[in-house]
């Protein structure tokens, strides 16, 4: 097992990385203060891991609630199922929520947690590569609305994050896929080095590699935990992560959420982002091909819907959390290994980005 600290003071916790964490109930237990837990998870999770994690609980009183699967129920009127369920067992300030699934399972179960009785503890147990190296770390929660992608939401720090690679062998090629994605990010936005690593060993992530994989993760999560010490609640250098998500989230919002995987989005998202950055001269065509190369390389798309237009993305982009004060503000890269968040962008490349992506779908 590994151990990654993201360090905010008092709000500080451990990543722990490694397999069969399950069987060590300890780890949770060190991290559960409540008599009563509630595990979130859903329909595709709950039949392989519910009753191991229900087992590491025992002698509590532990209920759970099954959510249906997918990005498509990521909304208020399935949060609320969380909210009955707690109100009608009578939970109170020293509960503990437990996420058990992926990304979606953990940002509601973590919005659930921070606005129930305005804050209660939860830990999270990722189960897709995606949450394992993004969306559990870092306190981000929240639900889409069917205008904007994660719109209503809360910055809300878990207990801990157990992210057990054991689970990535149940895991559907293009879920995997789309977690590459997100792995692929880090290398382009801090981390050079890893970007080199990623174009030797990708193949090795595609068919799940236990050492390849585990230290994939690892390094992911040692560069997020890097970027959220230094900016909790995105006020400046965290928007870094958002590489993509821009363009992404305009594409998830259009395709009607759960169409596109998130990964798939985001993937599409930063090869606009890198061609916009070549553009404006700070890449060479050589850099942008090689990014283009990985990312088709592991299984991901590399044009955006067919039936997008530059309008729609424009239009959709501009209701995102990145616009401040009217601005759009865009992640762009100065080279591989390091991104910088500008307002001042080539307002000409961008449609010209727009335009070139929407011509070649």
């Amino acid at each position: 097992m590994q151990t990654v600290h993201v360090e905010l003071g008092v709000r500080s916790y451990p990543i722990y990385i490694g397999e069969k964490l399950f069987a060590n109930s300890q780890l949770l237990r060190a991290h559960t203060r409540a008599q009563q837990v509630l595990i979130v998870t859903n329909e595709t999770v709950a039949p392989l891991y519910l009753q191991q994690i229900r087992e590491c609980f025992a002698g509590l009183s532990v209920s759970q609630v099954v959510l249906p699967d997918g990005e498509a129920y990521k909304t208020l009127a399935v949060l609320s199922t969380i909210y009955d369920q707690l109100l009608q067992e009578k939970h109170n300030r020293t509960t503990t929520l437990v996420a058990l699934g992926g990304g979606v399972v953990g940002d509601m179960t973590g919005f659930a947690a921070a606005s129930y009785q305005r804050g209660v503890d939860f830990i999270q147990i990722p189960t897709t590569l995606l949450s394992q190296v993004d969306s559990s770390v870092g306190g981000k929660t929240g639900v889409n609305h069917p205008l904007g992608k994660n719109m209503i939401g809360a910055f809300y720090q878990p207990k801990c994050v157990l992210a057990d690679t054991g689970t990535l062998e149940t895991l559907p090629k293009r879920e995997l896929s789309a977690g590459i994605a997100e792995v692929i990010k880090y290398g382009l936005i801090v981390d050079g080095s890893f970007f080199n690593w990623l174009d030797d060993n990708v193949e090795k992530l595609l068919a799940n590699e236990r050492e390849a994989t585990s230290y994939a993760i690892q390094r992911s999560c040692e560069n997020k935990a890097m970027v959220v010490a230094q900016d909790e609640r995105e006020s400046g250098v965290r928007a870094i992560l958002n590489l993509g998500h821009t363009f992404g989230h305009a594409i998830e919002t259009a395709q009607g959420y759960g169409n596109w995987l998130h990964g798939e989005a985001v993937a599409v998202g930063m090869l606009m982002a890198v061609r916009m950055s070549q553009m404006m001269g700070h890449l060479t065509q050589s850099d942008y091909e090689r990014v283009c190369q990985l990312i088709h390389r592991a299984g991901l798309p590399v044009d955006s819907p067919k039936n997008m237009t530059g309008e729609q993305f424009i239009n959709l982009m501009g209701v995102d959390k990145k616009v401040i004060d009217g601005k759009l503000r865009l992640v762009l890269l100065e080279r591989i290994g390091q991104a910088v968040v500008s307002t001042d962008f080539d307002t000409e490349s961008l449609h010209q980005v727009l335009n070139e992506y929407c011509s070649a779908a």
